[in-house]
């Protein structure tokens, strides 16, 4: 008997591994920590003038 491969499953089932994997990655992805300096942001606050409406 000869095999014959089923082409269209294939690519599902590596399509939905892909998205398998991606997903995983975002899940497990960390922002990478900056420090903020919040008196230089507060100053900055300050120094604005305030809108007039």
């Amino acid at each position: 008997m000869s095999v014959t491969r089923l082409k269209r499953k294939g690519r599902k089932i590596k399509a939905k591994a892909a998205r398998r994997r991606t997903t995983l990655k975002i899940q497990g992805f960390k922002p990478v920590m900056k420090s903020v300096d919040i008196e230089k942001i507060k100053e900055e606050f300050k120094n604005k003038p305030a809108k007039k409406d």
